[in-house]
């Protein structure tokens, strides 16, 4: 139950008190008692989880949330810290845990989606020929049970097999070497992708339509992925390509992620 200060009115977007128990240690970059604390932490946290759900412009938030400014610059504090990567990480140790599995994966599932490009983004923007929009991509690798395991951002021209050997790399540091395959679509086939893959200990596996098709087809393993997708493209900031920094695109991802794992493992923690 959401449980915000009594002098407003709640938003559905409100962190609960079990979700803040959990988070807190992770966004507290100074103690309480820190003079240059003015606002609220939690109330500040509030403010970024309803600009990132909503899709608001910063300018936008409520008057009875903490000024955007405030909210604005401590998001980047916790960007640049990676908090948000760090409670993407624990969260899916927990709930992999929490569904009877080692708590780091020996698979992953890599894969990238296209979101158009807005004025704020434009100057960094390429044109994908094979989704025939003008944006940016996003390549992201998930485990098998769809949880983030890594994820950056590219103009939307960038070829997915040219980003196996840096998401390669990020994902065997997430995860501390242990993934040893990765399911991939036919945008990863090639020698290249497979020899940068196997530079990082990882066999690429192609998950290939079988025979004629005709509509949608559910590929096995990487719908996953596709999933993940989906539920990121449920913010409404990550509709678009709202942001000026390619950086700031991949930390609301990666706040996006947080908040869906931290939603879920709330009962696996009552289990554990």
């Amino acid at each position: 139950m959401d449980t915000p200060p009594a002098t407003r009115h709640p938003y559905p977007t409100d962190v609960s008190d079990e979700e803040w128990e959990f988070v807190a240690p992770y966004l507290t970059l100074m103690t309480a008692a820190a003079p240059q604390r003015r606002h609220d932490l939690r109330e500040v946290f509030n403010g970024l989880r309803y600009i990132v759900r909503g899709g608001l412009q910063w300018r936008l938030m409520p008057h009875d949330l903490p000024p955007w400014e405030a909210v604005y610059q401590q998001t980047r504090r916790w960007m640049a810290a990676g908090s948000f990567e760090a409670i993407v990480h624990d969260l899916r140790a927990l709930l992999r845990l929490g569904a009877g599995r080692a708590p780091a994966p020996t698979a992953a599932i890599l894969d990238s989606r296209t979101l158009r490009s807005t004025p704020e983004s434009g100057a960094r923007a390429g044109y994908d020929g094979h989704k025939r929009a003008k944006g940016s991509k996003v390549h992201a690798a998930v485990d098998t049970l769809g949880h983030l395991l890594a994820l950056h951002a590219t103009p939307a021209d960038a070829q997915d097999r040219a980003q196996v050997a840096e998401l390669a790399a990020a994902v065997q540091v997430a995860t501390g070497e242990t993934v040893a395959v990765a399911f991939v679509d036919q945008g990863y086939t090639g020698a290249q992708a497979g020899e940068d893959a196997a530079a990082h200990g990882i066999r690429l596996e192609v998950v290939k339509h079988a025979g004629a098709r005709r509509g949608f087809v559910l590929l096995p393993r990487r719908w996953v992925v596709e999933r993940g997708f989906a539920w990121a493209a449920r913010f409404r900031r990550l509709a678009r390509d709202y942001e000026r920094l390619r950086t700031t695109l991949e930390g609301f991802h990666y706040v996006a992620f947080a908040l869906l794992a931290l939603h879920k493992v709330l009962p696996v923690l009552w289990v554990l």
